[in-house]
């Protein structure tokens, strides 16, 4: 009987850790204001963060879509996340890229990487958004600190900012992603997404429970 109580014990014991392994969070990008309202002509700022959930990480590329026809991206200022930031902006696209300078380093939690400021040059409403998709190289990536890096990043859960300028107006697309992008000469080495380190926990874990299944049924077979 007592060996059945322990085999319970275990199985539930498992199938807790098979819960909050499940709910670990993934990194993500986000502004520090989601709605934001200017005059025309006017400049405003948003600050570019980085949020590394449950992990460590040692680098993180943003790439910063809006629309060019309502908003002007004037400069980009570093942030005190991490110790080296670099940018570039372009019609429509700003680049910044945060990284460790220290190989044996990493970066947990969240925080500013850049602050970038925007001018408002008509009346309308914009979204600025992170061009973030899985299959594109020049894309926002979050990168985890790991003898093979992977890109972390869950582009769903990333943040947008909406800006009404002046009057405002029916809320502006995101502007056009171009076919061809720009790289600029200071990009952190960084793999596309592959999905096998966060989904590997949970296969152990599976793999673990299915195990104790087997050891309660025998015991029950032996009762």
């Amino acid at each position: 009987m007592r060996t059945l109580q322990t085999c319970i014990s275990l199985f539930v014991y498992f199938f807790i850790c098979l819960f909050f392994v499940g709910g670990v969070q993934a990194a993500s990008l986000k502004f520090d204001k989601s709605t934001v309202t200017v005059t025309v002509g006017s400049t405003f700022t948003l600050d570019a963060q980085v949020d590394a959930g449950s992990d460590q990480i040692t680098s993180t590329d943003m790439w910063i879509l809006y629309d060019p026809t309502l908003l002007e991206a004037q400069s980009a200022s570093s942030g005190a996340f991490f110790p080296a930031v670099t940018n570039s902006i372009n019609a429509g696209k700003v680049y910044i890229a945060g990284l460790v300078t220290d190989p044996g380093t990493y970066k947990t939690g969240s925080g500013t990487v850049a602050t970038v400021s925007f001018k408002g040059l008509q009346n309308g409403t914009a979204t600025i958004s992170y061009d973030c998709r899985a299959d594109v190289s020049n894309s926002s990536k979050v990168i985890k600190n790991s003898v093979d890096p992977t890109n972390v990043i869950v582009c769903s859960s990333n943040g947008t900012s909406v800006v009404t300028i002046g009057t405002g107006g029916s809320v502006a697309p995101t502007s056009a992603i171009p076919t061809g992008v720009y790289r600029p000469p200071v990009n952190p080495t960084s793999l596309p997404q592959t999905g096998l380190m966060d989904e590997l926990p949970k296969l152990v874990v599976m793999g673990l429970l299915f195990v104790i299944t087997g050891v309660v049924m025998r015991v029950l077979l032996l009762l």
